[in-house]
């Protein structure tokens, strides 16, 4: 990278040097402030001029402020500019993810040295105990898949291309939020989430095992991933850890710390652990301004309808914790297939039933649905993905969590469960059409089932015809084979 001797800093942690800040955020108006890092690597003070402009969507200048200063050689240098926006456009989700644009120009004798552009979206983000999400004053449906970034044939090696192509099905299934596991992902991706309106959770990968020697380098993975996406509007939360426990004392204390260092690089977004117990006062739980939670009910751990229970002794006993549902649901192998379900699986058999998952989904998010209390849910996965230790469901080295299959090339029965409910577009899909060899006997007629939201219990209307009413937004149609 070459830069001019007098430059933006480059080398600060890959950031891009400049820092937006926004304040008192409302249709009314907003407080930015651009706070931009400038070097001089020469041996004397330069005469220089910093420019910050904030620009709207089509290009039209909103404000501008200029200021003169000398810029000694005596290290990294910080100077901000502070505006007050009336009437802004806000940044408001997949309704409307409306950018501003802020360009920072370091100016020498009336020549421009150095450009940095970086978007702003003016939002404000809270998460309330017991009530949940709120994207700028309004209550806002957190409904949230997790996507593991690998592909088949590629790994991890993608091109714009592959991650264009899983943000699509991303909005295609009517998801509002996205949480990247377990890794620091593309700086393209979170660009792309900025302008398609998702809101999303960016987290460093300490997940899983602890060695007592993580200190240092999850300070400075955090440091990086907080500096380098700071200005993305679509990012609301920094992801501290995932399922990590013993030894408990030194994971709280790194967990606690890690959430220090964020609240002093950026104090306006939250930060989360995840813990998989699903109790509240595990040691390494509460060090983090959100709590995430990780249940397979019915899947690693009891039955599918226990998750509802245990919701409501959270609500019950842990009123003010800020909570998310931060993974759930169950492998589906597409040439596993069968009628006959219970409400649980054994996970570790050969068998994964595509069914099982869909029939997870179905009852565990008409209970989701239901509580406020859970802030966010995050259903796991998008795509099946890799685990090269793994050999479960008759497939070598492969969760099949996912909506879709490694390849991307098959949405499985439950995808289409989940467009019918979080998407605006009609849907009907006929499941279980790769269940060939059925247990039970059939005539071949078919009911035609209705689905209510708030209930998530069939109530058949008919063998073969349903009578003509009228049909709340709300309603959602299977047709099944009997």
């Amino acid at each position: 990278m070459v830069t001019d001797p007098c430059s933006i800093v480059a080398n600060d942690c890959a950031s891009p040097g400049v820092y937006i800040t926004q304040k008192n955020v409302s249709k009314k108006s907003a407080e930015v402030t651009v706070k931009v890092k400038v070097d001089n690597v020469t041996m004397a003070p330069a005469s220089l001029e910093l420019e910050n402009a904030i620009y709207d969507m089509n290009g039209k200048l909103v404000k501008k402020s200029t200021q003169p200063f000398e810029l000694t050689p005596q290290g990294v240098q910080n100077y901000s500019s502070h505006f007050k926006l009336s009437n802004p456009h806000l940044w408001q989700g997949r309704e409307d993810p409306y950018l501003y644009k802020v360009v920072s120009r370091l100016v020498r004798n009336g020549q421009v040295i150095d450009e940095v552009i970086q978007p702003l979206g003016l939002r404000k983000y809270e998460a309330v105990a017991g009530k949940g999400f709120f994207l700028n004053g309004k209550k806002y449906p957190m409904h949230g898949v997790t996507r593991h970034q690998d592909w088949w044939g590629l790994g991890s090696a993608l091109t714009n291309k592959e991650h264009d192509f899983d943000l699509a099905q991303i909005m295609d299934i009517g998801a509002t939020t996205v949480r990247f596991a377990h890794y620091q992902q593309s700086d393209y991706i979170y660009s792309r989430c900025d302008t398609l309106g998702l809101v999303i959770w960016a987290e460093i990968p300490f997940v899983n095992r602890v060695t007592g020697q993580e200190w240092d380098n999850a300070h400075q993975q955090m440091r990086e991933l907080v500096r380098q996406s700071f200005n993305h509007p679509s990012i609301y939360v920094w992801g501290i850890h995932n399922e990590v426990y013993h030894p408990h004392g030194y994971t709280a204390a790194l967990t606690q710390s890690i959430h220090d260092l964020c609240k002093q690089e950026d104090p306006d977004r939250y930060t989360v652990s995840v813990n998989g117990y699903g109790t509240a006062d595990h040691p390494v739980n509460q060090n983090a301004d959100i709590q995430g939670m990780n249940r397979y009910f019915g899947w690693y751990e009891r039955k599918i309808q226990d998750i509802e229970p245990w919701i409501e002794k959270m609500e019950k006993e842990y009123p003010w914790q800020r909570l998310m549902l931060t993974e759930y649901g169950a492998d589906a192998n597409i040439d596993h297939q069968t009628e006959i379900l219970g409400d649980a699986m054994n996970w570790i058999s050969p068998f994964y039933p595509e069914t099982f998952q869909t029939k997870t989904h179905e009852y565990q998010w008409s209970v989701i649905a239901q509580h406020p209390y859970i802030i966010a849910s995050y259903l796991w996965n998008m795509f099946d993905f890799a685990v090269p230790t793994s050999k479960r469901g008759s497939v070598e080295a492969r969760n099949m969590k996912g909506m879709m299959t490694f390849d991307r090339k098959i949405k499985k029965d439950s995808y289409f469960w989940y467009k019918a409910n979080w998407s605006k577009e009609p849907v009907l899909y006929l499941t279980q059409r790769r269940n060939m060899d059925r247990e039970r006997k059939r005539n071949f007629r078919y009911r035609l089932f209705q689905y209510r939201y708030s209930e998530g219990i069939p109530q058949r209307t008919g063998a073969g015809r349903y009578k003509k009413k009228a049909i709340p937004m709300c309603t959602i149609y299977s047709i099944r084979w009997c």
